[in-house]
């Protein structure tokens, strides 16, 4: 078996854990077809009733699917979308979970990082994440610098970490793959944000910096043309669409710098902010928008603890 076709087997059986007998959707785009078909095999390969519908994207309908693919996730047991846009932040993803469904998007997935990412050792990567997950629940503030410029302190108060280590297997569980992150959404923070790696730009040839004012993406420097694409798709869903999101720290030793953020802010030793719709980790939130920026080569304190210094990981 190779790595792909392992990687493929491991979301079906062993995130997912598909029963025989379940409903199972597959929604992939024109570009991820044939993931899609790999998916759709391994799913009935385990027993699952699956079917796979192409969505392409269309930019008049925003990223909500249309009804006949929102009511096909209201009904399946499970959902497995490597589409683009993606789908995580969704009404129709949220509701299918809210009705006891689980699933797993993967946009902007491609076979290389399936198969690579999904190769690192699960029981090293869980340990990694819920240690994450844990600090930022207990801890009240995060602190994040780099060598860059980033300065950004974050309020965690009241608010819980969350463990992205790959286990879907709960009713109403869902997640992003591939995995390996401990996250959550801040209730506010300050400072500012130097990063090379936008989500829906991809890298930079120097760093961009935000700044981030009472929990809002207030100003940004850099990169003229990245800044203005970046912003432009925050900002077409009104100032919610600015909102700060998300802290979260990468855990797979798998993952490398691509420029895909799927897989930039999965990277052990990073970090990354996301600004848009939180409600769906934890926060208040609730926009069709949801970017991250990843931050290489972070310090990073939770509370009490050093997790991360100059990119280096400190928990093991």
């Amino acid at each position: 078996m190779s790595e792909l076709e392992q990687a493929v087997v491991t979301v079906v059986e062993r995130c997912l854990r598909v029963r025989a007998g379940e409903t199972v959707l597959v929604v992939a785009d024109p570009d991820s077809a044939p993931l899609g078909e790999s998916l759709l095999q391994a799913a009935r390969a385990a027993g699952g009733d699956a079917v796979l519908t192409i969505l392409p994207p269309n930019p008049s309908r925003g990223t909500e699917p249309p009804a006949p693919v929102a009511a096909a996730f209201a009904a399946a047991d499970v959902f497995i979308a490597p589409c683009m846009p993606s789908l995580s932040h969704t009404s129709a993803r949220k509701h299918a979970c809210e009705l006891g469904h689980r699933g797993a998007t993967l946009p902007g997935v491609t076979a290389d990082m399936l198969a690579r990412l999904m190769s690192t050792d699960f029981d090293v990567l869980a340990a990694r994440c819920r240690a994450v997950a844990a600090l930022l629940t207990e801890a009240d503030e995060a602190h994040v610098t780099c060598p860059r410029g980033t300065d950004l302190r974050l309020d965690l108060r009241g608010r819980g970490g969350i463990s992205d280590e790959g286990d879907l297997t709960a009713p109403g569980a869902f997640g992003n793959l591939p995995c390996g992150e401990g996250f959550m959404s801040p209730a506010g923070g300050d400072g500012t944000i130097a990063t090379s790696a936008l989500a829906g730009v991809g890298l930079t040839d120097e760093p961009v910096l935000l700044t981030v004012r009472d929990g809002v993406l207030a100003g940004t420097d850099g990169d003229a043309d990245g800044v203005r694409r970046f912003l432009g798709v925050l900002d077409a869903h009104g100032p919610l669409g600015r909102n700060l999101a998300e802290l979260g720290v990468g855990t797979n030793d798998r993952a490398t710098v691509t420029g895909n953020i799927l897989e930039d802010e999965k990277i052990l030793g990073t970090t990354h902010i996301a600004f848009g719709a939180s409600a769906g980790i934890g926060g208040t939130v609730t926009v069709p928008v949801h970017l991250d920026v990843v931050v290489f080569e972070p310090s990073l304190r939770i509370g009490d603890a050093q997790v991360l210094e100059r990119g280096r990981w400190l928990l093991d």
